[in-house]
């Protein structure tokens, strides 16, 4: 396929980030805001009686776990390099378990407070290595 020969003089250039732009933010944080949220939405979902606030509830639960799993994927897929792998092997499984529990199986499925619980639990292991990896 013939290109044009603008294509053809421009230079070439390849980027990947998180976002639209390679910025190098990144925190624990993000997936933790989320999971609180979660486990605020899960605490009021149980004290309410109402169907349209329950129904609006678990809907906003959802969308904050999904963010809760982006944003530990972010991490995970961006920030983490294999010297961190390394020195923290446990780092893939805390990951792992942490985005099931922000997933169907966990507190995107659940009401339970005390799944968010563990989520939140799960992000603070992960936040703590995060932070030990940025002294170093």
């Amino acid at each position: 396929m013939f290109k044009p020969l603008f294509k053809r003089l421009l230079p070439q250039i390849s980027a990947s980030a998180h976002c639209d732009l390679p910025c190098g933010v990144y925190d624990p944080a993000q997936a933790r805001i989320e999971a609180e949220s979660v486990k605020a939405i899960c605490e009021k979902y149980q004290a309410n009686e109402d169907p349209e606030f329950r129904t609006r509830a678990l809907i906003i639960k959802e969308q904050r776990s999904n963010l809760v799993k982006e944003h530990l994927w972010v991490l995970w897929t961006d920030y983490f390099k294999p010297p961190h792998f390394e020195k923290y092997p446990q780092l893939h499984s805390l990951v792992n378990e942490a985005t099931k529990l922000a997933g169907a199986s966990g507190a995107k499925g659940s009401a339970d407070p005390k799944v968010a619980e563990e989520l939140l639990a799960k992000i603070d292991q992960i936040a703590e290595i995060f932070w030990e990896t940025k002294k170093a």
